[in-house]
C-alpha cells in the first residue's frame, strides 16, 4: 500500500463539497485497505469564509483564494465542486498548467469546453475526471468510457434530471397539476427557487452532449441539442397517455443514425418530454430517480438506475474518480485520451417520430375536414382521432402515423392559420410506437 499521502485542493464547499469532505474523512482507513490510496486533505475554497460549514469540515483549511490552491506545488489533485463557468473554467485550466490532474461535477461547462479541457490535460500529461456530472452517483460515465469503450452504442434514452421527473411523477400519480407539483419540488429542495435550468431542459441538455460525446467517440456542444422542457406539460396530457397505457418524461436520447450516402454517421442530440410505453424500464422511474437506458450492437440493453443528484451520491462518484486520479498520479499513468472530431449533428427536423396533437377548435360542422386536410396536405397520416367536446369549442386529439418532425411542425404552423383552430394545447412525441 501507498504510505505517501495524496494531497487534494478541494473548490467549493457546499452540497457536494461537504459531504465529499465527510467521506473522505470518515472513510481514510476503508478507502486506503481498499484501494491502496492516502488521501489528505490539504485546502477547502470557498467564496465566503463567513458563512456557517458543517461541523465536519475543518475550519484551518478553509481560504478564500482558489488561485493559491490550483498554484500550490504541494498538492497533486485539484476537486471542483463550485459550478458554474466562472470562476471555474480558469481555475481548473491553471490546475492543469501546473500538472495537477483534476476532478470535477461541473457538466455546463463540460458540455461547452469539455473537449478543450481534455487537450489541455493531454498536453500537460494530467487526467480530467467528471464521472458525477452525469446522473450524480450512478457509474454511468466510466461504463461507457471503459467497459463500453469497444462498442458500437446506437441509442442513450434517459432520464437525467431529478427534479423534472419527480414533478412528472406527481402529476401522473397525484393528479395535480404543474404548478403545485414544482411548489413540492420546491419544497422538498429539489428545485431551486429559480426552476429554469431544470424545467425548460437546460440542464439535461448539459448532461446529453456529455453523454453523447462519450459514447459516440464525437465532440458534441450544448449547442447541438435540440431542448424543450415540461412546462406545458398539463394532466390532460397524461390523462391521455393513461388511456392508451403510456406515461410522460423529461427524456435525454443520444442516437448514432447512420444515413445514406454517410460512411460514418450522424449524431442525434435532443431533450424534450415524451409518452413512454408502461412497458417500457425508463416509465417506472419514480420522484427524484435517474435512469439511463443504453443499446449497443453486442451488448444490447443495459439500464442505470440510481439516485442521480444529492450531497452523498454525488460525492460517492467524485470521490471515486479521486482515486483512480490518484492511482495514476502514484504510476505515473493517465487515463486513455482521445481527440475526438466534431459531430454530424441530424436535426431534430429530419428525426420520424409518431405524434400526440392536441388542437382546441371552433365545434361547428367541417371544422375537423379543415384541420384533417392541413395534416394530408402536409403527408403528416393520422392514425387515430379523439373529440372532446368544451362547450363551444371542442378539442382535437390525435396520434399520427410515423412522420417527419419538419412536415409535423409546418402542418400546426399552417392549423394555426385556420380560423377555428384556437390554441395548440398539446404536443409530445411517442418513444417507440403506439399501435392502432
Amino acid at each position: 500500500m501507498s504510505s505517501i499521502p495524496v494531497r487534494l485542493g478541494i473548490l467549493g464547499c457546499g452540497n457536494v463539497g461537504a459531504s465529499l469532505v465527510k467521506i473522505i474523512l470518515e472513510g481514510q482507513s476503508l478507502i486506503e485497505s481498499q484501494t491502496g490510496e492516502v488521501l489528505e486533505i490539504a485546502a477547502i475554497a470557498v467564496r465566503n469564509l463567513s458563512v456557517d460549514r458543517p461541523p465536519w469540515v475543518p475550519r484551518d483549511l478553509l481560504t478564500g483564494d482558489p488561485f493559491a490552491v490550483v498554484t500550490d506545488p504541494t498538492i497533486d489533485i485539484i476537486v471542483e465542486v463550485m459550478g458554474g463557468y466562472d470562476p471555474a473554467k480558469i481555475l481548473i485550466e491553471e490546475a492543469l498548467r501546473s500538472k495537477k490532474s483534476v476532478v470535477t461535477a461541473n457538466k455546463s461547462l463540460l458540455s461547452d469546453y469539455g473537449e478543450e479541457i481534455s487537450r489541455l490535460a493531454r498536453n500537460q500529461g494530467r487526467d480530467v475526471f467528471f464521472e458525477a456530472a452525469v446522473a450524480g452517483g450512478i457509474p454511468l460515465i466510466r461504463s461507457l468510457k471503459v467497459s463500453l469503450a469497444a462498442e458500437r452504442v446506437r441509442r442513450v434514452t434517459g432520464i437525467v434530471n431529478g427534479t423534472t421527473n419527480y414533478i412528472l411523477t406527481r402529476m401522473a400519480e397525484d393528479g395535480i397539476s404543474y404548478s403545485d407539483a414544482l411548489k413540492s419540488a420546491q419544497e422538498l429542495g429539489y428545485a431551486e427557487a429559480d426552476p429554469v435550468a431544470d424545467v425548460e431542459g437546460f440542464d439535461a441538455s448539459a448532461k446529453a452532449a456529455i453523454l453523447a460525446s462519450i459514447a459516440f467517440g464525437r465532440n458534441v456542444l450544448l449547442q447541438d441539442v435540440s431542448r424543450e422542457g415540461i412546462t406545458a406539460v398539463t394532466l390532460d396530457d397524461f390523462a391521455f397517455a393513461k388511456r392508451h397505457g403510456y406515461t410522460l418524461k423529461l427524456l435525454a436520447i443520444c442516437e448514432w443514425i447512420e444515413t445514406e450516402g454517410n460512411s460514418d454517421g450522424k449524431i442525434s442530440v435532443r431533450v424534450h418530454p415524451a409518452m413512454v410505453s408502461l412497458t417500457h424500464p425508463l416509465a417506472s422511474v419514480r420522484d427524484a430517480f435517474n435512469a439511463v437506458f443504453v443499446e449497443g450492437d453486442a451488448v444490447g440493453e443495459l439500464m442505470f438506475y440510481g439516485r442521480g443528484a444529492g450531497g452523498l451520491p454525488t460525492a460517492s462518484a467524485v470521490l471515486g474518480d479521486i482515486i483512480d486520479a490518484a492511482h495514476n498520479l502514484r504510476f505515473g499513468s493517465t487515463e486513455r485520451h482521445m481527440a475526438r472530431p466534431e459531430a454530424q449533428i441530424l436535426a431534430i427536423d429530419e428525426l420520424e417520430y409518431q405524434f400526440y396533437i392536441a388542437i382546441d377548435v371552433s365545434d361547428r360542422p367541417g371544422v375537423l375536414g379543415q384541420v384533417a386536410t392541413v395534416f394530408g396536405e402536409n403527408n403528416v397520416s393520422i392514425m387515430s382521432m379523439e373529440q372532446v367536446g368544451l362547450g363551444q369549442e371542442a378539442r382535437l386529439i390525435f396520434i399520427t402515423h410515423l412522420a417527419k418532425e419538419h412536415a409535423v411542425q409546418k402542418t400546426l404552423g399552417e392549423v394555426r392559420k385556420l380560423a377555428a383552430a384556437k390554441r395548440l394545447v398539446g404536443f409530445i412525441r411517442v418513444l417507440g410506437k403506439i399501435d392502432n
